[in-house]
């Protein structure tokens, strides 16, 4: 169901069933009917009866308490791409959540906010979901801070970050405490493992071009990444390419100094919404480009090496899962990926008269031809 006339406001539902909540002796008990100063043979007076009640159900899981005022448990689900970038995550994210037994239209609402590049929308997403007093956060690392300053309350599951202790999201990886918790993606930590892939399928590999998003919070810790790997593998970075915007991407490439034998690019919202754009321009100077995941291969990209998104994704749908069933979300401990793939585009190897080593394709998760 469409809000208005906006597409991207789209709320779907999802649910799971659930048991009743009975109270013995009775099912559904109402108060009103009983005026004695005491139940039968039960020694409890009234007003002691409604306090335990009330206890109970204080004590009952979120989605519980939720179906009995009427309302559904409602996810606000924020992706730092758009609706179309962002379909294999969240539908690996919406399939785990019908695994666990949320299924559509029942006990739960999920209302999806995009980003698309624009970093103001992070805020605007977070008072919303504030407003509509939504029941549980899921969220990017990126936009995550955002989420965070607007409430201390609902709890938030971030999906992607990088170092969410050093960023102050969490307190520590094994406790988190207060309201947030999540899945690090340890992009940073991958850097050497994608320089050595580059290195193990070009030729002589010495030279290489890094596109960064400068205003993105992990770009300076990548960047520093990327050199000091380089320098282990006697690679220089020749070209640096900085950008704010996307009205800037097209023009970094004219400052290309024509040296580069590859283009690693810097994962965050802004380079992953414009990702085809990228691997066009990459193409047209003919340069391989090293991604942190395969999503944007086939329009393009030449290699990628990271976690598995999709699987982040599901995992993310655990949390939400335990969160709706009672769990705090400063308890359960932030989990690091377990899944990691590397993907190869022969096609783009061959339009750029690059041969990929037979051992490389073996090891492939995946290969596009």
């Amino acid at each position: 169901m469409a809000i208005g006339n906006d597409p991207k406001q789209t709320l779907i539902s999802i649910s799971r069933c659930s048991s009743k909540v009975s109270f013995s002796p009775f099912q559904n008990p109402d108060l009103s009917r009983y005026d004695a100063a005491f139940w039968p043979g039960a020694g409890m007076r009234r007003r002691e009866f409604i306090g335990l009640v009330s206890g109970a159900a204080a004590a009952l899981p979120l989605a519980a308490r939720a179906q009995e005022k009427g309302k559904l448990p409602t996810i606000g689900f924020f992706g730092n791409t758009s609706a179309s970038g962002g379909g294999p995550w969240t539908a690996a994210f919406v399939q785990r959540l019908g695994e666990l037994g949320w299924i559509n239209g029942r006990t739960a609402t999920i209302v999806y906010r995009w980003a698309e590049g624009r970093s103001e929308t992070y805020a605007e997403a977070a008072a919303e979901f504030v407003r509509l007093k939504v029941d549980v956060i899921v969220s990017s690392g990126v936009a995550t801070p955002a989420m965070k300053q607007a409430t201390s309350v609902i709890p938030i599951v971030f999906t992607l970050d990088a170092d969410p202790v050093g960023r102050g999201l969490v307190a520590a990886l094994a406790r988190p405490g207060g309201n947030v918790t999540g899945l690090s993606s340890q992009s940073t930590e991958l850097v050497g493992k994608r320089l050595e892939l580059l290195r193990d399928i070009i030729p002589d590999f010495r030279r290489l071009a890094v596109l960064t998003n400068v205003n993105f919070f992990g770009s300076a810790q990548e960047v520093a990444e990327i050199r000091t790997a380089a320098r282990a593998l006697g690679v220089d970075i020749v070209d640096m390419l900085e950008v704010r915007k996307p009205e800037d991407i097209t023009p970094v490439f004219a400052t290309l100094t024509g040296k580069a034998q590859a283009l690693y690019v810097c994962a965050d919202n802004l380079t992953n919404v414009f990702q085809n754009r990228i691997n066009i321009l990459a193409l047209g100077a003919r340069l391989p480009t090293m991604l942190n995941n395969q999503t944007f291969l086939p329009t393009g990209g030449f290699v990628s090496y990271g976690p598995n998104f999709p699987d982040l994704f599901r995992r993310a749908a655990d949390y939400v899962d335990k969160i709706l069933r009672g769990a705090k979300p400063g308890d359960l401990p932030v989990e690091q990926p377990t899944k990691f793939d590397m993907a190869v585009n022969v096609t783009v190897a061959k339009a750029l008269g690059l041969k990929v080593p037979e051992d490389i394709l073996a090891r492939a998760d995946e290969v596009i031809e």
